[in-house]
């Protein structure tokens, strides 16, 4: 029988998973184009915020997640975490090279200074926001579902990335993102938004039915990096293994996507093109946890890569707008089918009571290693990339195709993960 989740459950979800994704977007999406715009930042400055970013939000989950086990409270380090989350980003309006120049002095370069303070500032905001969604909301979404739910609830916490994108893709084309203080009116919406949506999970979230835990805080940090957890939990790690590669896939390119489009592909008007990409792939994941939680992980996870794959496929041979748009569709729908069937798998996989202190192991491999990785390579690919004049003086790499070849040779590792017999060893994830 299905366990029935509460209306009150279905709007938290909503709501801070929305919430959460449309920060994390304004990040790993547009904090590159910030910098790129602002700054002049090169692929070596981009790859380095993301992968500075990923060991903040690793080390962040790794030691936050135990401790709200320990505590036994979800909801204060969700609510807590989101309202200074918030906070941080709010804090990004300071960046502006007027402000630079003044504070440091005309001697250093506000460009150099800007790009530096970028990425200290982008760690600070990660830590909150690790702490806040990857630590503690994501284990109140394992201890608030069952395997009976899992998938559905799977599925909308996985298409909020691309309803994300959409909202925040939206939101952009109002703003002139070459002034600066575009950008400082960003900072103030998101950041008054995140903060907004802490307090009110205050009155609505309805804390999980978990017993603080007993054993040592220190034994939970390295409990999910023990050879005996790893023994006792092959399946999880397995799956783990798997994600890893998944998601050094989808670093290679993502890092650089929305510059590809506006300056490589020259489609200023690229949100127009993308919007209807990310409705139909947005659709497509809401259902996908469900065709999960009734055909498992192989027949679920299998579609899900080749959607992937097809998309990389597509963007890597053409480069006018229908064919880019069917490859974006089918890219996006891949990639968000296989966050909610590998997240759902995971979370099946996670021994029960002990979700809080897993989620380290969780986010080394959905973002650690991707996040290193993954623009390693991409920055690799970029080595020898066009550079064009800026109007200032200044030049900036453009991003070509090669990211989706790279991406795709990446995602072959994944199609062995999928040799799984029996209907049941489907549902189990048995690897």
């Amino acid at each position: 029988m299905k366990t029935k989740l509460s209306r009150r459950f279905w709007l938290s979800l909503t709501i801070f998973s929305l919430m959460g994704q449309i920060a994390w977007v304004v990040e790993n999406m547009y904090f590159n184009v910030f910098i790129y715009k602002m700054f002049n930042a090169s692929a070596g400055d981009i790859s380095a915020m993301v992968s500075a970013s990923a060991i903040t939000a690793t080390l962040t989950t790794v030691f936050m997640g135990p401790l709200s086990d320990k505590i036994g409270k979800r909801k204060l380090f969700i609510c807590s975490g989101y309202i200074l989350w918030g906070i941080s980003i709010f804090s990004f309006i300071l960046l502006r090279e007027d402000f630079i120049s003044k504070t440091f002095g005309m001697a250093v370069s506000a460009a150099t200074v800007g790009v530096s303070l970028t990425i200290l500032l982008d760690c600070v905001m990660t830590f909150f926001g690790s702490t806040a969604n990857d630590a503690a909301f994501n284990a109140w979404l394992t201890d608030s579902t069952d395997a009976t739910n899992r998938g559905a609830a799977e599925g909308i916490n996985a298409m909020m990335p691309l309803v994300s994108i959409l909202v925040v893709f939206g939101g952009f084309m109002f703003f002139d993102l070459e002034q600066s203080s575009s950008w400082s009116l960003i900072f103030a919406i998101i950041g008054t938004l995140v903060t907004a949506v802490g307090i009110l999970g205050f009155f609505i979230i309805q804390e999980p039915p978990i017993k603080p835990v007993k054993d040592s805080y220190l034994g939970g940090i390295f409990y999910g990096f023990l050879p005996k957890t790893v023994k006792e939990n092959k399946k999880l790690y397995m799956a783990l293994i798997a994600y890893i590669l998944f998601n050094i896939s989808i670093q290679v390119f993502m890092p650089y996507l929305i510059i590809y489009y506006e300056v490589s592909l020259g489609m200023t008007d690229y949100v127009l093109i993308m919007a209807p990409a990310i409705i139909v792939a947005s659709v497509v994941t809401a259902f996908w946890g469900r065709v999960y939680d009734k055909k498992g992980f192989t027949f679920s996870g299998l579609l899900a890569i080749i959607s992937l794959m097809v998309g990389y496929a597509v963007l890597y041979l053409t480069r006018t707008t229908v064919p880019v748009f069917v490859g974006s569709l089918f890219m996006m729908s891949g990639y968000l089918a296989g966050m909610a069937v590998f997240g759902a798998l995971i979370r099946d996989n996670t021994p029960a009571g002990k979700s809080g202190r897993l989620q380290g192991v969780r986010i080394f491999s959905q973002v650690l290693v991707p996040g290193i990785v993954g623009p390693a390579i991409g920055k690799k690919v970029l080595e020898n990339a066009e550079l064009i004049t800026n109007s200032d003086g200044t030049t900036s790499f453009v991003p070509n195709e090669n990211i989706f070849l790279a991406a795709a040779v990446v995602l072959l590792l994944v199609f062995p993960f999928f040799l799984i017999k029996g209907k049941e060893a489907q549902k189990n994830g048995e690897i």
